[in-house]
């Protein structure tokens, strides 16, 4: 094979003598620049529509870029499970957003499960040990903290005031990529998905914002570069369906987790499922729904055992409010009833009884209903 050969200088290259380097003919020049004869002076075209449209959008994208990404961290996961094949500690990243300037970092709570150590890098590649604050498996978030004094932090915006086809900006660390950019719009409201714990977690945002493993904990942003959701999950099969953590939910959760370490729920000791009802007991008893939830289970000593709950009664309501499924019953199951006596309607073979139970605090190794 030839060897390469090094521009200007191969065989056959004509060299001009130096005193006609760099010069032009006072007499050429004006008929070099003019061009042909006859042919008129070309014109810059003038950007179009679209043009115009495009440069918005990359300034707009840019503005938020410049705004968000130096609050968005790359978090460095140590776990305590090992590898038993290679008998290695396993280790992980994902994506977080630093919310206040003291320090404290959202991220999902998948992301820091399980770690024995965790490592917050910032935008400008400083690197902090992080704690960890508190994580909420029921919504997959969780805070973190590095001790680090006025950061740069990205303000929540009002993910209910959001609409489909709107901008979305999404920031973090996919692969490993530190401070990687996809931008597309809001694709869906209202989605729901399951946490770990198997709870619903709802107000779920749908992106077509191309989200990666690593982007997991990464802010979502409209174009005044407010978080409107945590970026949490993706369809691997699929191209352009992701989901976040709706910033209604996520300002709420992080609140509770900056003030107290956990978020408070309540329990009342049944095991479920979803059952329809019969057409005729809906009409007799005017129900607004035709599903309840099957008392299939009761947990000996619990609120609902004391409140005289039995196995195959059929719970429709909680607290005068409709209850179809067992998703409708864990919303109703809120910090706020905890020792608070609260109505259960149920449908007992035929009969409609009205039953006061007491909800008591559910502990985090006591995921029951």
């Amino acid at each position: 094979m030839p060897a390469p050969v090094k521009p200007g200088r191969g065989k056959g290259t004509m060299k001009i003598p130096d005193r006609f380097q760099g010069r032009r003919a006072a007499g050429v020049s004006p008929a070099l620049n003019a061009g042909l004869p006859g042919e008129a002076p070309a014109e810059v075209p003038s950007p179009s529509g679209d043009d115009e449209l495009l440069d918005s959008y990359s300034q707009t994208i840019s503005r938020v870029v410049r705004q968000v990404a130096p609050a968005v961290v790359n978090i460095r996961v140590l776990g305590t499970r090992r590898d038993a094949r290679r008998g290695a500690e396993a280790s992980g990243s994902g994506s977080g957003a630093v919310i206040t300037p003291d320090g404290f970092i959202l991220t999902n709570s998948h992301v820091v499960q399980g770690a024995r150590e965790l490592e917050v890098t910032l935008a400008d590649g400083s690197v902090f040990p992080g704690s960890l604050v508190g994580d909420d498996p029921e919504t997959d978030l969780a805070v973190v903290r590095i001790n680090a004094p006025q950061l740069s932090h990205a303000p929540f915006g009002d993910s209910r005031a959001i609409r489909v086809g709107q901008i979305a900006v999404a920031i973090g660390s996919p692969y490993g990529f530190q401070q990687t950019v996809t931008a597309g719009v809001v694709s869906a409201l209202g989605r729901s998905m399951r946490s770990s714990s198997g709870r619903l977690i709802d107000n779920v945002i749908q992106t077509d914002a191309a989200l990666n493993p690593g982007n997991s904990g990464g802010p979502l942003v409209n174009s005044r570069g407010e978080i409107i959701g945590v970026n949490t999950a993706i369809i691997l099969p699929a191209q352009g369906i992701c989901f976040a953590i709706a910033s209604s939910t996520a300002e709420f959760v992080a609140a509770w987790l900056i003030k107290e370490g956990v978020i408070r729920r309540s329990w009342i000791g049944v095991a479920g499922q979803n059952v329809p009802l019969h057409r005729r007991v809906v009409r007799f008893h005017r129900l607004t729904g035709d599903h309840g939830v099957l008392v299939s289970g009761i947990e000996p000593g619990s609120p609902a055992g004391r409140a005289g709950l039995r196995e195959g009664d059929v719970i429709v309501a909680f607290g005068g409010e409709p209850v179809s499924g067992i998703d409708e019953l864990h919303r109703h199951l809120v910090a706020n009833v905890i020792g608070v006596a609260t109505r259960v309607t149920v449908i007992r073979h035929t009969e409609k009884l009205e039953l006061v139970v007491t909800p008591e605090e559910l502990s985090r190794n006591h995921q029951r209903n």
